[in-house]
């Protein structure tokens, strides 16, 4: 089995106006351009209240950075209190949204993902060795650049957010 290991979590949040479809799109395009993780979507879950809406998203996004070493990376998105709205910018009204939003971003280290340590005790014992004397530095190389993956993500979507609401 493969060893899993939370490297990397913490969330956001942000109240404001934004364009909820772009905001969406931008993450995703943002995540699969930039750090090469292929996108699921494992959850969406809208719920009217009134004439808010609230947004569950759940994403999982995975890499190969070798034929040990895997990134996983998972993003929550929940949305609250999403109202369409009209704004007037340079004498011209625009639709958009506003609204709460929380990320949560998880990123783990994925170590020997196709399990070709953990035939035999021998196996398990030699990847012990291998991971504790052959290669720390690149299991720590491989830990902060799945950290800078995460944090830049989230810089980017604040930043995003930041400029869409000051629009």
């Amino acid at each position: 089995m493969a060893e899993k290991e939370l490297i990397f979590s913490t969330k956001m949040k942000y109240t404001g106006i934004f364009l909820f479809k772009d905001f969406y799109q931008f993450c995703y395009d943002w995540l699969t351009d930039e750090t090469g993780l292929f996108i699921m979507e494992d959850k969406y879950i809208e719920k009217l209240e009134g004439s808010a809406k609230n947004i569950d998203v759940g994403w999982t996004g995975t890499k190969k950075v070798t034929d040990y070493f895997k990134f996983k990376v998972e993003v929550a998105f929940r949305i609250l209190g999403l109202k369409n709205i009209e704004i007037s910018r340079d004498n011209k009204k625009i639709k958009t949204n506003k609204g709460s939003v929380e990320i949560k971003v998880k990123g783990t280290l994925i170590r020997d993902y196709q399990g070709k340590f953990e035939r035999s005790y021998i196996q398990k014992f030699l990847r012990s060795i291998y991971e504790k004397w052959v290669i720390p530095s690149r299991i720590d190389q491989f830990e902060d650049k799945l950290v800078e993956e995460c944090d830049e993500f989230l810089t980017e979507a604040k930043a995003y957010l930041d400029l869409e609401g000051k629009k």
